[in-house]
């Protein structure tokens, strides 16, 4: 069994090692061009974070951090079709990733292995915890379907302040989900992500005052 929670355990490791990633890449070039940057490889990495965490998730029959992969997973997709670098995948791959979060859904059900109720009721988790989870994991989520919007307005993929604003508080609601749930996946992930979230807000300020047109 120990060896079964180290599995999954290495599993949410490598997810939330390619979330942190995206955001390495992305405050480098930030910090390197003096200005908030949104590069291509930030959507490539989190559509494949997005992919092994929906599966840590599942195996740990926690619904919250579920119902924020499948609410992001293809919002990561439209940011890459912004920037044009969606076409630049081959067609099979581009379907492999839209029917993915399906076929998980449909091999599921079909095995007898997906039971909302089981995820919804679980014994291990007070049912005022799973709500703050959820509730942690919406406004989390909320960021992306926020940068999605004013993306979708200029017409072209950007994180704007709103974005690193939302996300430094629902990285907060997670961070207390998951030292009250003791997951250590959660709580190195959003620890580390507390500083990113604070220098890129620091940064846009730094860019508006230095460019108060802007």
């Amino acid at each position: 069994m120990s060896e079964y929670l180290n599995y999954i355990t290495l599993i949410g490791f490598i997810g939330q090692g390619l979330f942190f990633s995206r955001f390495a890449v992305q405050l480098f070039l930030s910090e390197k061009h003096k200005r908030v940057i949104t590069p291509s490889v930030f959507w490539k990495l989190s559509l494949l974070a997005s992919v092994i965490f929906f599966v840590y998730g599942y195996l740990r029959e926690d619904f919250s951090i579920m119902l924020g992969q499948t609410f992001t997973y293809f919002i990561y997709i439209r940011n890459l079709q912004l920037q044009d670098e969606w076409k630049k995948l081959h067609k099979s791959f581009q379907l492999l990733l839209y029917a993915f979060p399906g076929f998980i859904i449909i091999y599921a059900f079909n095995n007898g292995i997906y039971d909302l109720d089981k995820l919804l009721n679980k014994e291990n988790i007070a049912p005022w915890l799973l709500a703050l989870g959820i509730v942690a994991q919406l406004v989390f989520i909320f960021r992306f379907i926020y940068q999605w919007i004013t993306s979708e307005k200029k017409k072209t993929s950007h994180l704007p302040i709103g974005f690193w604003r939302i996300s430094l508080a629902g990285s907060l609601l997670i961070l207390t989900y998951a030292i009250l749930r003791v997951d250590i996946v959660l709580m190195v992930a959003h620890g580390v992500g507390l500083f990113v979230y604070l220098r890129n807000i620091f940064i846009w300020k730094k860019q508006v005052d230095e460019n108060p047109v802007e």
